[in-house]
């Protein structure tokens, strides 16, 4: 009978222990099944080949003188000809002034500088007017021995007779009688002046 229980003891430890093989087993190869998918290998890329350039009747229209756009991802190796003919056909709008020749720079008009003004005093009262002219006219004159010399003065229709010292047309001294001149004084404007000798008319 002791036999009989430690043999049932023995086959119900063995099935816990296949069971728990069985189990672990399963766990193990589920978990190989989840890693293997999480981490897949990458598919290798396939390289298409670039679409074929679109004809001119699909490509969008430019602009006059504008080279058409190019896309930037294209692989398109082959060799644009109308690129090149557009590209060809620009001008050259820059200015006026040629980069490749040597010219002069237009010259540099300076700014007009604005006038220093210098603190002046104020003006003193302007000068008195000149004296007027000595209007009288010598046309000759008369010595007789032992008397001083005479001079003939004339001023409008009227004639002077007079030596030095003496007064004309009571504003008029003559101060001094020569050959060819007389110096007579204003004594009025305290002004002289030196009258040339003239032929009477």
């Amino acid at each position: 009978m002791k036999l009989g229980a430690e043999n049932k003891k023995k086959v119900v430890a063995m099935a816990v222990l296949v069971a728990i093989a069985i189990l672990i087993g399963i766990r193990a190869v589920s978990s190989f099944g989840v890693l293997g998918a999480s981490t897949p290998t990458p598919p290798v890329a396939a390289v298409t080949p670039a679409p074929a350039a679109t004809t001119t009747a699909a490509r969008p229209a430019h602009k006059k003188g504008l080279a058409p756009q190019v896309r930037e991802n294209t692989l398109d190796p082959r060799l644009r000809t109308d690129i090149l003919q557009a590209s060809q056909k620009l001008e050259y709008e820059g200015g006026k002034r040629n980069i490749f020749r040597m010219e002069e720079l237009p010259p540099v008009i300076p700014q007009p500088v604005a006038p220093v003004v210098i603190n002046q005093p104020p003006p003193g009262p302007p000068p008195p007017p000149p004296p007027p002219p000595i209007t009288l006219r010598f046309f000759g004159f008369a010595s007789r021995p032992g008397e001083p010399k005479k001079v003939f003065l004339a001023e409008g229709t009227e004639v002077f007779v007079a030596k030095e010292g003496d007064i004309v047309d009571r504003r008029y001294r003559i101060v001094q009688i020569n050959n060819n001149s007389v110096l007579v004084e204003d004594v009025l404007n305290n002004n002289r002046q030196s009258i040339q000798l003239t032929t009477a008319s």
